[in-house]
């Protein structure tokens, strides 16, 4: 039941990556800011990306020191609090911090359910469970806008963020009673029930309770002046700081536990939790907030230096504590650093689909129309759960290198197809086959990267080692997205230059204008053709890399072999 529910948390949380897609805009609105300013949309995103990659191996290593339950009750408690606080921003950098909340949250529950996987069953039976958490964590692309445009039908967009409050807190409720935790301090609970409780209204200031002629007194500071004697604020604080007494006092089933927090501290390796998360943080937002029409990283000459810097004396510190956070050591098998990168190729190509499919769709078939072209990648996005139970069955059967190399060659010729796609193409029941094919390639590749990879790694490594696998796919989706689009706007921006300029060819006849504009859209197709080449190579390199290096211990069921 407790990875039912473990799974299940993976479905929200990885929904609630996509479901901003559709909500930004309102979003944007709500915290004051303008639709002439939407380049400050970056840091929402980016804030999500920054928490969900930055901590994963702190999270991973937590989950294999303290066990997987207890983090994925932490991580859920820290999205439901990131969903509290973007639902009551009121500004840009709450909304901001709660999505970073948010990110850390959804984060860590990846490699604490793919360990938790590896606990309960033996390796030669772990692939298909492996599959099925890969093919919940891709659903989420197809449930989050759909989710969000349902949500958005009814009401406005901070309920979509109160419904994953919602669901946060009840998936950590049912994860405490089924997943065999002590129980908690009943005191303690109530106290933080109180505590949450009093926050909530304090940050979300419902109108009925704020401006009640009795209740809204709660919210009027008790000196004039003075706004932190606001009844409300005053009981959330000394809610708060009795809980932390409590925890300290009673550390029995404390609900923070606070007493171990020193001996926690040197086990996890604070230095070099520090050190990745500077890296990390600094290579997520280089390629996170670049404007890809312009360059490839943003702010590259400070935030790439600080990452190779930061990287190096990490691995110069993790080399030389008795304690790492990541076991550097535990990787040198060729399964786990050819598992790490299939996950980055894969990465590269996927980024390409999400991305350039909606805009190919947008330039041709559904001009403007942003649901028509949410509707093409959906061809390919219901593929991709399928692939990955299909894959993790397989897995039993036959080698998983063979099944990710022939899942991930399929998505290469799939993108190869695209490259010859036209104004029409998307018309036509062949571009379904196409997008199938990719989505189910890239799903049969997820249970083989994932089994092997906890194949020949050690279980008490397995949530790190999960941890760096969603890095490699992430950080690979965000240099793909930057890397392909800066080599396709060169291309399109050579062809524009070789056109002309309307001044140039239109001034005296009609058809020399509808030639331009011709023109023009053939530009933007090899601009499209360009990225859809670039994802055929990272996939086929990632069907070779998986043929080549998805080595180590079986994981075939020889009863069915």
């Amino acid at each position: 039941m407790a990875i039912a529910l473990a799974t299940l948390a993976v479905l929200v949380t990885a929904a609630d990556t996509y479901v901003v897609v559709l909500a930004l805009p309102d979003i944007l609105a709500g915290v004051g800011v303008g639709l002439d300013e939407l380049q400050k949309a970056t840091p929402i995103v980016g804030g999500f990306l920054l928490g969900y990659t930055a901590t994963l191996p702190l999270l991973g290593r937590l989950a294999d020191l303290r066990g997987r339950t207890p983090v994925l009750i932490g991580c859920l408690l820290l999205f439901a609090l990131g969903s509290l606080l973007t639902a009551a921003a009121e500004s840009l950098g709450l909304a901001v911090a709660g999505r970073g909340l948010q990110g850390i949250g959804a984060g860590g529950l990846v490699p604490a359910t793919l360990a938790l996987v590896a606990d309960r069953w033996p390796p030669e039976r772990r692939s298909l469970p492996l599959g099925v958490v890969g093919a919940v964590q891709e659903a989420g692309a197809v449930l989050g806008p759909l989710a969000g445009a349902a949500v958005l039908a009814l009401a406005d967009w901070r309920a979509i963020f109160w419904l994953n409050l919602l669901l946060g807190l009840g998936l950590a409720a049912g994860v405490v009673v089924t997943g065999q935790v002590r129980r908690p301090d009943p005191g303690g609970l109530v106290l933080a029930v109180v505590a949450a409780a009093t926050l909530g209204l304090l940050l979300a200031e419902p109108a009925a309770l704020a401006e009640d002629v009795a209740l809204g007194l709660l919210y009027v500071p008790l000196v004039a002046g003075k706004s932190w004697t606001a009844p409300l604020l005053l009981a959330t604080v000394l809610a708060a700081a009795a809980l932390v007494a409590r925890s300290l006092i009673r550390p029995a089933g404390a609900v923070l536990p606070l007493r171990g927090l020193g001996r926690l501290a040197r086990e996890v390796d604070v230095v070099g939790s520090a050190l990745v998360v500077l890296a990390l943080g600094a290579l997520v937002w280089a390629f996170a907030a670049a404007d890809t029409s312009q360059e490839v990283v943003a702010h590259g000459w400070v935030l790439l230096p600080l990452a190779a810097v930061a990287g190096v004396l990490f691995v110069v510190h993790e080399r030389r504590t008795p304690n790492p956070v990541l076991p550097l050591a535990a990787l040198r098998p060729v399964g786990a650093w050819g598992a790490l990168l299939v996950n980055l190729l894969v990465g590269v190509a996927l980024v390409a689909a999400l991305v350039d499919i909606p805009l190919f769709a947008r330039a041709t078939t559904t001009p403007g129309d942003q649901l028509g072209a949410a509707l093409v990648l959906l061809r390919l996005l219901v593929a991709v759960p399928v692939g990955a139970v299909a894959g993790g069955w397989l897995c039993r059967v036959v080698a998983p290198r063979v099944v990710a190399g022939v899942g991930m060659a399929l998505t290469a010729v799939a993108f190869v197809a695209m490259t010859g796609w036209d104004e029409r193409s998307l018309d036509g029941a062949w571009s379904t086959v196409v997008l199938l094919a990719a989505g189910l390639g890239f799903g049969l590749a997820i249970a083989p990267v994932n089994a092997v990879l906890l194949a020949v790694t050690r279980a008490e490594v397995h949530g790190s080692a999960s941890a760096l696998a969603v890095v490699t796919r992430t950080v690979g989706m965000l240099a793909g997205l930057s890397l392909l689009t800066a080599v396709a706007l060169r291309r399109f921006t050579a062809e524009i230059a070789a056109i002309g300029t309307p001044m140039e060819l239109c001034p005296t006849s009609p058809a020399d204008c509808a030639a331009y504009d011709a023109a023009t859209e053939t530009a933007l197709l090899t601009q499209l053709h360009t990225v859809f080449a670039g994802a055929a190579i990272a996939a086929g390199l990632a069907a070779v890399a998986a043929l080549v290096l998805l080595r180590g211990a079986p994981v075939r069921d020889p009863a069915r072999a």
